[in-house]
């Protein structure tokens, strides 16, 4: 969803990217490049006049090992209430990899979580309990699935980032020959969904609650 969140930044939301984990070890990594990586990757995401650059954060959980634990779920709770999120995005709840099923569940208590009063939770900065608004799920999958979407945003104007973001991750996507096709595959994807909502390229999500419209002006096509 990089294009998302560079269009959310140049609309001027405050967009933070949690990283629940620091992505280590793959085969021409290391948790120092990849730091380099994902703060160069957020950099090519902001609008280029730095005024409102997107924040990323690092949770600091075991990558291969993450658990759908009740201190996971207050840690991400604590950053949901310290950004004050009233938009929460998580991966799509049906996919192979362990951790991206554990983390859309740990993201999903943790936007409960952080709505109870009469409870700190760690990192939440001295903010007050909320409850967002919306949780929306993006498709990161591991599975050969095709997915039906609730809806698509249009990315068009933010393709280039979004390529660029990806590329900034050196060690996954350059140095790794295995890898070199999924930026193709990412650009291909965001064509097709584009395709379907008359847009050059597009980005799908997912919405387990329903979606209100004030009038019929604001669809798309």
């Amino acid at each position: 969803m990089g294009g998302t969140i560079a269009l959310l930044a140049a609309q001027g939301h405050a967009v933070t990217l949690l990283d629940m984990t620091d992505g280590e070890p793959t085969p021409f990594g290391d948790p120092a490049t990849r730091a380099r990586e994902a703060a160069e990757a957020a950099r090519r995401l902001s609008p280029a006049d730095g005024t409102n650059p997107v924040r990323r954060i690092q949770l600091g959980l075991k990558n291969r090992e993450v658990a759908h634990t009740l201190e996971a779920r207050h840690m991400v709770a604590g950053v949901i209430r310290a950004t004050q999120a009233q938009i929460v995005f998580v991966p799509y709840f049906e996919d192979a990899h362990p951790d991206h099923v554990a983390v859309t569940r740990i993201a999903e208590d943790a936007r409960f979580d952080a709505k109870l009063t009469k409870v700190d939770m760690p990192g939440d900065e001295g903010r007050p309990p909320l409850n967002p608004k919306w949780l929306f799920h993006y498709y990161a999958t591991h599975l050969r699935i095709v997915p039906a979407p609730s809806f698509i945003i249009d990315t068009s104007a933010f393709a280039a980032a979004k390529r660029a973001a990806v590329l900034a991750y050196e060690s996954q996507f350059v140095k790794n020959a295995a890898n070199r096709r999924v930026v193709e595959w990412v650009e291909q994807q965001g064509g097709y969904f584009g395709s379907r909502i008359n847009a050059a390229a597009g980005e799908p999500f997912f919405a387990r609650e329903p979606l209100g419209l004030a009038s019929l002006v604001s669809l798309a096509v």
